[in-house]
């Protein structure tokens, strides 16, 4: 991800509430010690992912039926296609950030739209998936360490992470827009159509900054955006629900995982469109993340874009409500946020 942490960016989309419940769980799964891997062993490796599981209703649970394809995972590296495994990394402890990566329903076990990716993959190459949890740091520690092959954990590809890891990317890392069901006001794209809004953002985030950017050059043609602060995220909602804010600018994913937490309630909102997390020169990408030259890339971009022929990637996204985070191909090593900007 840029420069803000994982956990950071996804927390400033959920209500406090949910912080806090997904915090009680982390710490549950994990013991209270924040550097322990939790795994979870699937049996994806047979041909059949159900994605969603647990979701706590952030997904539609949707089970796929994925083969292995003997074409692509001829190209693993000898000894990852001999231990039978992809050992999958996933920075989520202590708090988890729904619905990307968090602890299910069932209070112990993890899921979420990446480690569901990760299995779905794993069923490509014909491996069996073994997620390990840990926090943020660590995940770059186990992937270095060879503990983990590959993270699927929101992984944004950077210039500066090249130098030390390869990248097969699988989703746009997006902005978002949230606005209360009834309004008829979508970005759109251009930052002209902020022109007499009223907007919330989190202080101190990569979204703030583009913001007051906009602000400034929306004030130079004599035309206003007002910006609004709020203490925690249950202020802001209520702020959207009371109409004394138009809409709410912040980490795609966490918006999309809000949108279904109130769909069915007197406060349900709806995306009011995206906006590239790297800003206006260049679309962002999320990428499965490995060890540079461990012969990886290849072999998971492969699978991924098998997924995206065959219709699976689209149904992954839209379980977890994150079609709007969809790209069209995965590539290997992809331009990726500048130094400066990493």
């Amino acid at each position: 991800m840029p420069a803000l942490s994982l956990r950071r960016r996804i927390l400033r989309g959920l209500t406090a509430g949910t912080a806090v419940v997904a915090l009680a769980a982390g710490l549950a799964a994990c013991g209270g010690d924040s550097d322990a891997a939790t795994t979870t062993t699937d049996s994806a490796s047979s041909g059949t992912v159900t994605v969603g599981r647990l979701s706590n209703g952030a997904a539609q649970q949707t089970t796929l039926q994925v083969p292995e394809v003997t074409s692509i995972s001829a190209e693993l590296p000898a000894a990852v296609r001999k231990s039978g495994k992809l050992e999958i990394g996933v920075g989520a402890l202590p708090s988890g950030f729904p619905p990307l990566a968090y602890v299910g329903s069932d209070q112990k076990s993890l899921t979420g739209a990446e480690p569901d990716l990760g299995r779905l993959v794993a069923a490509v190459l014909g491996l069996t998936p073994e997620v390990k949890n840990s926090t943020w740091e660590n995940l770059f520690v186990g992937i270095d360490s060879g503990k983990v092959d590959v993270a699927f954990s929101n992984v944004t590809d950077t210039e500066e992470r090249k130098k030390k890891y390869e990248f097969a990317s699988y989703r746009q890392d997006n902005l978002g827009w949230e606005v209360p069901r009834k309004s008829t006001w979508n970005f759109g794209g251009d930052y002209e159509n902020l022109a007499g809004r009223t907007v919330s953002v989190g202080s101190g985030t990569n979204q703030e900054k583009i913001l007051l950017e906009w602000k400034a050059k929306l004030a130079k043609e004599g035309k206003k955006l007002t910006v609004k602060y709020f203490q925690d995220q249950n202020s802001t909602y209520l702020a959207l629900a009371g109409g004394k804010i138009d809409a709410y600018f912040g980490p795609n994913p966490g918006i999309a995982y809000h949108i279904t937490q109130v769909a069915n309630t007197p406060q349900a909102t709806r995306s009011a469109g995206t906006f590239s997390g790297a800003g206006e020169t260049l679309q962002g990408l999320i990428a499965a993340t490995a060890k540079k030259d461990s012969g990886l890339a290849k072999p998971l971009a492969d699978a991924i874009n098998h997924l995206i022929e065959n219709g699976q990637y689209a149904k992954w996204l839209a379980a977890w409500n994150l079609s709007n985070e969809a790209v069209t191909k995965s590539e290997i090593n992809p331009p990726g946020l500048p130094v400066d900007n990493s």
